[in-house]
């Protein structure tokens, strides 16, 4: 007797199962994916560091060639782009490469958001709205694990729109604090927002790959 109200009492748990596993293992893949984006983003900005660098060797070199010029081979000098360096055209591939990884590791942050929703989606439709009441795991709602998903989506969605932008315009500006400015941008990543690693952080705790 005691053993069917036991059984009974715990509908829940065969989904449940499924559900929380997957949320788990999601939370994995969170933590993977942002260690990813930040050792391809650090190495971008070192890409970046050597394009605006030689950039700046390279404008240096073409205004000295102009001051030495004489006036009758100004025309000749005009067409001389300093911009294009076989240097140069290859450390853009590496940035452009970079931001490629980039593009790959957001689209997995995309599916995430996506598969977590699916999760929510199914807690709904076996069990309505109990299934925004009680946690998979601690303490947190299904539904709370998919609002987290989205926020650190969105943030490095809008990074990687910042990054794209920087990538093809790093090389083609002579502005120097313009430059100084997208290596900055690059660097400290603003709409990667700082409680961004507390929003993980708590993913993990919850999820058990993180002690309490």
């Amino acid at each position: 007797m005691e053993a069917k109200t036991l059984g009974s009492a715990t509908p829940r748990k065969p989904v449940l199962s499924v559900s929380a596993r997957k949320i788990k293992d999601n939370a994995a893949d969170w933590h993977n994916l942002i260690l990813k984006w930040e050792t391809l983003s650090d190495a971008g900005f070192a890409t970046a560091n050597n394009i605006a660098n030689t950039k700046i060797s390279l404008l240096s070199k073409y205004k000295m060639e102009l001051e030495s010029s004489s006036p009758a081979s100004d025309e000749n000098t005009e067409k001389v782009h300093p911009e294009y360096s076989k240097e140069l055209e290859m450390l853009c591939e590496e940035l452009q490469a970079t931001l490629d990884g980039l593009t790959k590791i957001q689209v997995k942050m995309e599916k995430l958001s996506s598969t977590t929703k699916g999760v929510c989606e199914l807690e709904n439709y076996h069990y309505g709205q109990e299934s925004k009441q009680l946690p998979l795991f601690h303490t947190w709602p299904t539904a709370h694990f998919y609002e987290v998903s989205r926020q650190l989506s969105d943030m490095y969605g809008k990074e990687l729109r910042l990054k794209r932008t920087i990538t093809e315009e790093l090389a083609h500006t002579t502005d120097h604090d313009l430059t100084l400015s997208y290596l900055s941008l690059w660097l400290h990543q603003p709409y990667v927002e700082s409680d961004s690693k507390l929003l993980l952080e708590s993913m993990l705790l919850e999820t058990g790959h993180r002690a309490l």
